[in-house]
């Protein structure tokens, strides 16, 4: 059957490349493997239901394959969470690695969904993977956005709240990528505030 030996000659193929190490393909290794992560908000299940791991990847061109395929942030339905987080840290302030730590928020108008949102989380994206934060890289956990009708949220997710050099200097760093005016104030809060409250009665810790 040549139309079987075909196919088993390309299965054997693909399965002989994911062997291989990243850079013998032709691809760029990133210095973290990364997952990202879905969330849609079915009230008739349980918080944990609701989010489901779409991939993870560790080289550049994985990366721009995947963002390729997903929906833009800006289509998502409105309850409709991406995240992307180093492997082995899930996307809850209750995970080990993320519950000493904290976030830098950025509150969008609602009209800046069609504007500016996608742009935002994209530049949020390539700050993480590229690891533009210098010697405090290994202090972020990972990014959140939130789609949500009042206005749309996006963080940086860093493991130690208390750490205020290492996580002022990822909040300068992340305002510069995103090309806000020094007019415009980011603020982070540390999760064990926003636990017990909603994020809009939480305490500031920091501003840049």
């Amino acid at each position: 059957f040549p139309l079987q030996k075909q196919q088993e000659r390309r299965q054997q193929r693909a399965r002989q490349q994911e062997l291989l190490p990243a850079e013998i393909l032709g691809k760029h290794p990133l210095q973290n493997r990364w997952a990202l992560w879905f969330f849609k908000n079915d009230k008739s299940k349980m918080w944990q239901a609701n989010l489901r791991l779409v991939t993870k990847f560790s080289t550049v061109e994985d990366f721009w394959a995947l963002y390729s395929h997903i929906q833009l942030a800006s289509k998502l339905a409105a309850g409709c969470d991406y995240s992307l987080f180093k492997d082995g840290i899930e996307p809850m302030w209750e995970d080990s690695q993320n519950k000493r730590g904290g976030r830098w928020l950025i509150t969008l108008a609602k009209q800046q969904r069609h504007t500016e949102l996608d742009r935002f989380w994209l530049e949020t994206l390539l700050c993480l993977i590229g690891e533009m934060f210098d010697e405090y890289s290994d202090e972020v956990c990972g990014a959140v956005i939130n789609i949500r009708t009042k206005g749309d949220k996006i963080a940086i997710w860093t493991r130690e709240a208390e750490n205020q050099e290492g996580v002022t200097h990822i909040g300068r760093v992340y305002k510069e990528h995103l090309g806000l005016s020094q007019k415009v104030a980011i603020g982070y809060q540390a999760h064990a505030d926003t636990a017990t409250k909603s994020s809009s009665l939480a305490k500031t810790k920091f501003v840049v």
